[in-house]
């Protein structure tokens, strides 16, 4: 319903925030790290959210990045994965970290994060490995970026985890033509990429 909402913000707590739009308050669900980074009140912002409907409850979840919201979206179609586990997730971890854990079957940085145990964390990969595959969101690069890459791990690596947190293969393309990937390991690539994609 909303893709995100812009204003001020006009409190802040230890989960959440209300951003004022239009004389509206909105209280908007974010991770703590998400709340950390926003520097003091009355600022400006951008918040992408997503709007959840309960039978008994409707909230608004925010994210000051689009990944991070792919992320969370991710989460919440896992199993026994709830809105607030999700949030708790996002301060815990990274969204390119989490793209990692998935892509290599890293269930030991999933337990890593407070409440996640050996089996939800197994469920995580499983789950949303097999999720990804199906929507074809880890696929073969562009020829073009083929090319480029011939065959380096870390960049086809890198590749599949910009595309889980939801970039498709041609912003890639883009975002690689700007960098001099020559050498870097794959998280440095996530970060440089992301740097020019969430512009």
């Amino acid at each position: 319903m909303y893709a995100y909402i812009k204003g001020k913000i006009v409190e802040k707590s230890n989960n959440y925030v209300i951003i004022e739009n239009n004389g509206i308050g909105y209280r908007i669900f974010m991770s703590a790290t998400a709340i950390d980074k926003i520097q003091e009140e009355n600022e400006d912002i951008k918040i992408y959210t997503y709007y959840q409907v309960r039978e008994d409850n409707i909230s608004l979840y925010g994210f000051l990045q689009k990944e991070e919201l792919r992320m969370f979206e991710l989460l919440l179609s896992v199993s026994g994965v709830g809105a607030k586990s999700a949030i708790a997730m996002l301060s815990s971890i990274l969204p390119s970290e989490f793209a990692m854990a998935i892509i290599q079957n890293d269930t030991s940085k999933l337990t890593k994060i407070q409440g996640v145990g050996a089996k939800t964390a197994a469920r995580i990969v499983l789950e949303l490995k097999d999720k990804l595959k199906t929507e074809e969101a880890i696929s073969k690069a562009d020829e073009s970026i083929q090319k480029a890459i011939k065959n380096d791990e870390e960049i086809e690596e890198a590749i599949q985890a910009l595309q889980i947190l939801g970039y498709n293969k041609k912003e890639i393309e883009k975002a690689f033509e700007k960098l001099e990937l020559a050498g870097l390991s794959t998280q440095d690539i996530i970060k440089k990429a992301l740097a020019l994609l969430g512009r």
